[in-house]
């Protein structure tokens, strides 16, 4: 689930109101390359008797295309995390300029500047192109976010700028190195099944089998898969908010308690940490 922090819509509090609404008692918080909404989470859930286990999702790349690796239990002192992080978000923020100069070649320009502020201010935003279609929006370019990647920042979109950064090996390799767990966040939405092997290879903790976005034929796919791997199993509902694209899952697509079970034994973890 995403917050404010990232490219949610709630903040991290109300998050955790709205998860305790729906009958959630144990979630995650996995923003975009920061973990800037966790502690606040953590402070709002501790008031409700809930557990909140530390999350990212952090962006990688192979063949220029993003992969995004999950990363549970883990923290600002996990080693080379925040290395990672903060190139993550200048890379981040020169994608999202060279988007905004490719967007005013097209007609369409932006408050790059603001994008910058709020980006790099203290407990700034992780900069990604939803910020960007919202800024699109106000300029008044279009009128949904939809419409901003349909015109413009999807990937085969004129103003689309691929990702750099680091690759899914050596993320995974980060995460795991430190104690927490690595898992390839809605390996479904892609396909991209060959590159699995590589990562396995690198340390890969588990796969997220159970996603909004994965029908139950993809869910058995990556059920098999994760066997054929020796691998645990992850599962969200990928939330980022009221309006956004598959908000309907929040509160149904879960991961179910015998392979949370699993994930904890195999990897010898325990909940209390995040309540700490």
């Amino acid at each position: 689930m995403h917050t404010t922090a990232s490219d949610g819509r709630h903040t991290p509090s109300d998050l955790v109101d709205r998860a305790f609404a729906a009958g959630i008692r144990i979630m995650s918080v996995t923003d975009h390359d920061t973990l800037a909404g966790f502690a606040p989470a953590v402070a709002a859930a501790t008031r409700k008797g809930m557990t909140v286990v530390p999350g990212i999702e952090i962006t990688s790349i192979h063949g220029g295309k993003d992969v995004h690796v999950l990363a549970y239990f883990v923290s600002d002192e996990t080693p080379g995390l925040t290395d990672l992080l903060a190139n993550q978000r200048r890379l981040r923020l020169e994608r999202a300029m060279e988007i905004a100069d490719r967007l005013a070649t097209l007609g369409a320009p932006i408050d790059a500047d603001a994008l910058v502020a709020e980006a790099t201010a203290p407990g700034g935003k992780s900069l990604a192109r939803p910020q960007i279609a919202q800024a699109l929006i106000s300029a008044g370019h279009v009128a949904t976010v939809a419409e901003a990647f349909d015109t413009y920042l999807a990937e085969d979109g004129p103003a689309y700028v691929p990702h750099r950064g680091a690759s899914p090996a050596q993320v995974v390799e980060i995460v795991t190195r430190g104690g927490g767990v690595a898992s390839i966040a809605h390996p479904g939405y892609r396909q991209r099944d060959e590159i699995i092997p590589e990562i396995v290879d690198a340390g890969l903790t588990a796969l997220e089998v159970f996603h909004s976005s994965h029908d139950e034929a993809l869910t058995d796919h990556y059920l098999r898969l994760a066997r054929r791997y020796d691998v645990c199993v992850t599962g969200g509902s990928d939330y980022h908010g009221e309006g956004t694209r598959r908000s309907e899952f929040f509160g149904i697509v879960h991961l179910p308690q015998e392979h949370f079970d699993t994930l904890l034994q195999r990897t010898g973890r325990s909940l209390q940490p995040a309540l700490d």
